[in-house]
């Protein structure tokens, strides 16, 4: 018994190499530079909440751990993504909480969702 277990442990083990470079290849997102409003993801989608008027709110959501996000020129709502694991982003995203802001970085659309790994984020002007 004590030898198929170790023998299934070596056998995981050996394979979490394969399972990465498998999902490495997976999840390539597109680079790309765009301008949208940082919002507080919860507010926005459940009841449109968004802009100056909404600024202080969002804050303090936002630093009690809800979700901000960028809703880009296009439309379209763009979630945080990070390229470590328990890598929170909101940090990047609270000093321009419902303002407009340029970011450039990798989209990746997936499953209807948008996620944005963010490189460089600025105020719009």
């Amino acid at each position: 018994m004590k030898r198929l277990i170790v023998s299934t442990a070596v056998l995981a083990f050996c394979s979490l190499p394969l399972a990465a470079q498998e999902m490495g290849g997976m999840h390539k997102g597109k680079d790309v530079s765009m301008t949208g409003q940082v919002v507080d993801l919860s507010c926005f989608t459940t009841t449109g909440a968004s802009g100056p008027s909404h600024k202080a709110c969002a804050t303090a959501c936002a630093k009690s751990g809800m979700p901000l996000a960028i809703l880009g020129d296009d439309g379209k709502i763009y979630m945080l993504a990070s390229p470590k694991p328990a890598d929170p982003q909101n940090s990047r995203l609270l000093p321009f909480v419902e303002q407009k802001v340029k970011v450039t970085g990798s989209v990746l659309e997936s499953h209807g969702a948008n996620m944005i790994t963010i490189k460089t984020i600025a105020a719009a002007t």
